[in-house]
């Protein structure tokens, strides 16, 4: 049997430990919301450059590179904040985020005529390993909250 100071000292570390992970969670979306809002300021001023300049071909790559990139941090910065509300890391979330850089770098490559037929097919593999996560942790996703949604609360038994 595990003496009381023990109990105390473990339950003083869970605490402490879960304060720091809070804490690092908390800087991390900071730095990735601070991030977002330099990258719209950005966009922004391309679009300016975009419209001075004489073609789009070249700064529209870096605006579609832009926005792609935020899309990411988005995905990243909403997986943090469900940290705060479950203490948990969801996984669609993440592999969102993942689906969304290879799709990115698929992009970019295609539309800079740099993406040969091994990496099509390497990338292509990927997103479908991504694509079958994401769509197996939707399904169980969903039927867990069936079963807590269809499994009747346990009753009180009373003391006899």
């Amino acid at each position: 049997m595990a003496r009381p100071d023990a109990l105390i000292t473990s339950t003083n570390i869970k605490k402490v430990f879960d304060k720091t992970i809070d804490l690092v969670f908390a800087v991390i979306l900071l730095f990735i919301v601070m991030t977002m809002l330099i990258g719209v300021v950005r966009l922004f001023y391309r679009i300016g450059e975009l419209l001075q300049g004489g073609g789009i071909t070249g700064n529209y790559l870096y605006i579609f590179t832009d926005v792609l990139t935020l899309f990411i941090l988005i995905e990243l910065s909403r997986s943090l904040f469900e940290y705060f509300s479950s203490h948990q890391l969801r996984m669609t979330p993440i592999i969102d985020a993942g689906i969304v850089f290879v799709l990115r770098h698929i992009m970019i490559e295609l539309f800079n005529h740099k993406l040969d037929t091994d990496n099509t097919y390497a990338l292509s593999v990927l997103l479908l390993a991504l694509g079958a996560i994401r769509v197996t942790t939707s399904i169980n996703f969903q039927r867990d909250k069936i079963k807590m949604r269809d499994s009747p609360a346990e009753e009180p038994t009373p003391h006899q």
